[in-house]
């Protein structure tokens, strides 16, 4: 650098001088660019968008564009005197103002007085009012009426970072433009061409860095760089900007990265502690930045799982940073976490673990854990099987009965034959549980099938031929015919009686066909007589405990 020669911020120095030049914005380029040469010139512009993202600078082009001598042209001269003026920002007919110190209403008359005169030297008169939003309720409120309807000759161009403070009578007044934020590649490129135009040696992963530090504002990434070239002395390196900037170096990172990944948690333990003195929020998004970096390159180390894996882990670890004064406590239990997200098993492995083993549930015993949830029970094979299991999801202590009084004697397309041991409390709850049996049992093998005692089935010489039951309408239905049967017994018996007795009265005859001979028909025979549904339906249920216990006996209470 020569002597004497004054020393101008890479900002300014590199400012675009037209749309050609402007970085990332090539929508409001090329809308900008068809009004100049279409001459569809609107009285009044917002330009919206985040810091450094090249409003004012568009704004300044647009102005000197309007003012060309060879315009209003999308492509000034430079050459003219109005483009040079306007390069050297002495334009007179070129007026800024900053909103945020001039922000009260009396600046605003002044304004509004100064666009009743004609521009002096060129054909219009611009007004550039920068951080719009900060103006006052009363100077948006003088402005409206002059921004609507302003002399032929004014223009305004309004740039602001937060359109949503100005009221909605200023946003429909203006042709609004919004600025993007500028992509990372956009300004590393731009980085690229500026430090060869300066003769700056560089190395790529830094400029990166730089533009990650940026966050997306190419003015703060141009002031990032400047401190860079003075502070690596003219020889940028990512080693000397992570210095610079207080970030770890990526080699740190990929550590940190290699000992997840071996599951290394003592040297864990010893990098946490190293790693004390640096802000975990920047640590984490350094991690952050080199798993997409990973991911983007089909890093083959990691499935896409693990990637998903870890950004959650990350992201709970930022939160939990909030909440907690203890940083490193925070990293490293979030470095064990992403070690133990490595552990877990992708979907595709569990299912074909599935497939290639035998459905067995293993749990393994913990304090505290009671029997139930121990029990362990095989995946259910035989008819039978799958019927006990059912009474296992239904009653827990029903399906223990099962499993430690009730023996499998025979299946066929009617019956269930079962031996039953229990006594005392557990046959009595055996009994009382009677319905619910039939219905599991209905569910898995139809409705035609009950359950008998095949003890008493073995031990009967002459078993009496069963007729197939009809399909019961419910589940206690198997009691009406019961009542049938004992009917025609009954009409039987009358009949095989001799002539010789003595007559007795007709009434006296059907009453006698009519009366039950034992309690239990009594009760059977009640369930046919007109009674209201709440009253059938506990006599029914006492049916079933007795139809229980002339099956399989009464129970006994065992004395300990």
């Amino acid at each position: 650098m020569q002597k004497g020669k004054q020393l101008q911020a890479l900002a300014l120095k590199y400012r675009p001088k037209n749309f050609d030049e402007l970085i990332g914005q090539e929508a409001v380029s090329k809308s900008l660019t068809h009004a100049l040469d279409e001459n569809r010139v609107s009285h009044a512009y917002l330009f919206s968008g985040l810091r450094g993202s090249g409003k004012t600078s568009s704004a300044r082009i647009f102005a000197k564009a309007l003012v060309c001598e060879k315009g209003p042209t999308s492509r000034p001269c430079e050459v003219c005197a109005q483009c040079v003026m306007a390069n050297e920002s002495r334009h007179m007919d070129i007026i800024e103002m900053d909103a945020a110190s001039h922000r009260k209403i009396d600046d605003i008359r002044e304004l509004i007085e100064q666009t009743k005169y004609a521009p002096t030297a060129a054909r219009y008169k611009i007004f550039i009012i920068d951080e719009v939003h900060m103006l006052t309720k009363e100077a948006f409120n003088a402005l409206l009426k002059t921004l609507e309807e302003p002399p032929s000759y004014v223009k305004f161009i309004l740039a602001t970072t937060d359109p949503l403070k100005l009221p909605t009578t200023v946003l429909s007044r203006t042709q609004h433009f919004r600025f993007k934020q500028i992509s990372r590649y956009e300004i590393v490129k731009h980085l690229e061409f500026i430090l060869s135009k300066e003769g700056v040696s560089y190395e790529r992963e830094a400029l990166e860095i730089l533009a990650r530090s940026g966050g997306g504002s190419l003015r703060d990434t141009l002031t990032l760089l400047d401190q860079a070239i003075i502070y690596s002395a003219g020889n940028i390196t990512k080693s000397s900007v992570a210095a610079m900037l207080g970030l770890l170096d990526p080699s740190r990172i990929e550590q940190i990265i290699e000992h997840v990944a071996n599951a290394d948690k003592n040297a864990i333990r010893v990098l946490v502690t190293e790693l004390e003195t640096y802000e975990p929020e920047m640590i984490i998004d350094e991690i952050l930045a080199n798993l997409k970096q990973r991911f983007l390159d089909n890093d083959p180390k990691f499935s896409l799982l693990i990637y998903e894996r870890f950004f959650r882990i990350l992201a709970q670890a930022k939160s939990m940073l909030s909440v907690s004064s203890d940083n490193g406590f925070v990293l490293m239990l979030m470095l064990f976490m992403m070690i133990e997200a490595l552990n877990l098993q992708d979907i595709d492995e569990a299912i074909k673990l599935a497939k290639n083993e035998p459905s067995v549930a293993v749990i393994e015993p913990k304090a505290g854990m009671s029997e139930q949830i121990l029990a362990v029970k095989e995946a259910p094979k035989t008819p039978y099987e799958q019927f006990v299991a059912k009474i296992y999801d239904r009653s827990f202590e029903l399906g223990e009965i099962f499993k430690n009084h009730i023996s499998f004697s025979f299946l066929n397309e009617n019956e269930l034959g079962l031996i039953v041991n229990a006594t005392g409390d557990e046959l009595a709850f055996f009994k009382k549980s009677w319905g619910v049996m039939h219905e599991i049992l209905h569910i898995i093998f139809g409705k035609k099938i009950k359950i008998v005692n095949a003890r008493t089935q073995i031990s009967a010489t002459k078993p009496e031929p069963q007729t197939p039951p009809q399909e019961p309408q419910d589940k206690y239905s198997y009691l009406d015919e019961e009542i049938a049967k004992i009917k025609a017994r009954q009409q039987d018996e009358q009949k095989d009686e001799p002539a010789s007795k003595p007559d007795v009265a007709p009434e006296t005859s059907v009453n006698a066909l009519s009366q039950p001979q034992n309690d239990f028909a009594k009760e059977l025979m009640s369930l046919s007589q007109s009674k209201s549904p709440e009253e059938l339906k506990k006599q029914r249920e006492e049916g079933v405990i007795k139809e229980a216990n002339r099956l399989f006996g009464q129970p006994e209470v065992q004395n300990s």
